[in-house]
């Protein structure tokens, strides 16, 4: 069973920042591309950034020089660094693992903006 486990989110300030993080289990981290996605209250669920196994980045433009993504390999874990956090920001953060063989989804994680 191909498992993400969130987490990192909660309540930060305007400006603040967080580190999500994206624990994979077994060999899922041989996943094409890691992402993160979020959704807010009724909106559809949007892409914020991924990464390939080479390393490739792709941001949407609301995350772009605020955001980063990364892979740590060792530890089977993706990271969202999210800095200038807007109110905007305010979604359940989602992971993502896609291959051609599977497309597996992490539970979320909630991530508020508000002073």
């Amino acid at each position: 069973q191909v498992q993400l486990v969130e987490s990192g989110g909660g309540l930060v300030q305007p400006g603040g920042s967080l580190r999500l993080s994206c624990a994979a289990s077994g060999s899922i981290f041989s996943a094409n591309v890691m992402g993160w996605y979020r959704q807010a209250p009724g909106k559809q669920r949007e892409l914020v950034a991924t990464i390939t196994k080479t390393g490739r980045l792709n941001y949407a433009d609301s995350a772009k020089a605020r955001f980063t993504i990364s892979r740590d390999n060792a530890k089977s874990t993706v990271y969202l660094q999210m800095n200038s956090l807007k109110p905007e920001d305010t979604a359940v953060y989602y992971c993502n693992a896609w291959a051609p063989s599977f497309n597996a989804w992490g539970q979320g994680t909630q991530v508020t903006v508000s002073s």
